[in-house]
């Protein structure tokens, strides 16, 4: 089978049996090459799989789905973004079974519309992610409609990442999304940082540390800082 979306992918450093994996979600406008750069700042024992949106607005510019940014707050084409997300529930048990990985040790990371997709995957899908990471994004409501019941979520990890100078999807996003996760019985680990629309050194190295303990716990797992 041909696979169903672009992608990159960075092998385990060490490979032993099948490997935890991280699937790599980037925002409107980007490609898969994006967070891929930041591969390598994962743990090693990590395959890393960053995947490119199905919908080209210009060459080397991709999305999930057309999004309009109003005075009111982006509006999201519900309809794209539904068949998008069918594509990747379709790529990553592929991807999995393609390259060896853990069935029961898969994250789903996600930038800003790619956080979108992530937590819809994780969402209506738990029984194939451990973990969901969303940084600078938030919950489209079609996505949490449909969220499988909590009972179907035990196990399941969230972490929930921000910036408070944040232009593009304020900080006031990410504080809905943790009420939203709240009100399905998800209670996500959260954290603000003083960035941007961005990932930042320290953004990026507390949820290198989060997967971590996510998916490869220690014999003492560092706990979520406060």
């Amino acid at each position: 089978m041909t696979a169903p979306l672009v992608h990159l992918v960075r092998q385990p450093h060490a490979k032993e049996g099948r490997p935890p994996v991280l699937f790599l979600l980037h925002g409107v406008g980007s490609q898969e090459g994006d967070l891929f750069s930041l591969a390598e700042e994962f743990g090693p024992e990590f395959l890393v799989v960053s995947v490119r949106a199905p919908l080209t607005l210009r060459p080397g510019s991709y999305a999930w789905f057309p999004v309009q940014f109003t005075t009111e707050g982006p509006v999201a084409d519900a309809a794209q973004a539904e068949r998008s997300l069918g594509i990747l529930e379709e790529f990553v048990p592929w991807a999995v079974d393609h390259y060896g990985a853990d069935p029961e040790q898969v994250a789903v990371v996600g930038f800003s519309q790619g956080s979108i997709m992530a937590s819809g995957l994780a969402l209506r899908n738990p029984h194939r992610y451990r973990a969901a990471v969303m940084m600078s994004g938030r919950t489209l409501p079609e996505f949490a409609a449909l969220a499988a019941p909590p009972t179907a979520r035990r196990g399941q990890r969230w972490l929930v990442v921000h910036g408070t100078e944040d232009n593009v999807l304020p900080v006031a996003h990410a504080r809905a999304t943790r009420q939203t996760l709240a009100q399905l019985g998800i209670e996500a680990d959260y954290r603000e940082f003083p960035m941007g629309h961005t990932i930042t050194d320290a953004s990026l190295d507390l949820v290198a540390q989060w997967l971590i303990s996510a998916l490869c716990p220690r014999e003492n797992p560092a706990e979520f800082p406060a």
